[in-house]
């Protein structure tokens, strides 16, 4: 899967970060939460919507695999990232 849109979109409110991912068959909407970024991707509690795409950029590889392990759980329906979905789990 790719992420097929050029730039994610920070929502108005900066809780997340929506962009779509494309399979062979079809396109997902993810989103990740910024409580997400912020735990997972040092993401500043005050940062602005640059930031955020920074952040975002920054961790895009891990970011993208997590969205795909869920994309494949979950048969194309949208994803929402959260905190736990970066915890390692023993």
């Amino acid at each position: 899967m790719d992420v097929i849109d050029l730039m994610p979109d920070v929502a108005a409110d900066r809780y997340e970060i929506s962009f779509r991912m494309a399979g062979q068959r079809s396109e997902v909407a993810c989103v990740i939460t910024r409580e997400a970024l912020e735990t997972q991707f040092w993401l500043p509690g005050d940062a602005d919507q640059v930031r955020m795409l920074k952040a975002f950029s920054d961790g895009r590889r891990r970011i993208i695999a997590v969205a795909e392990r869920r994309v494949r759980l979950r048969s194309g329906k949208p994803v929402r990232l959260t905190t736990g979905d970066f915890e390692i789990r023993r």
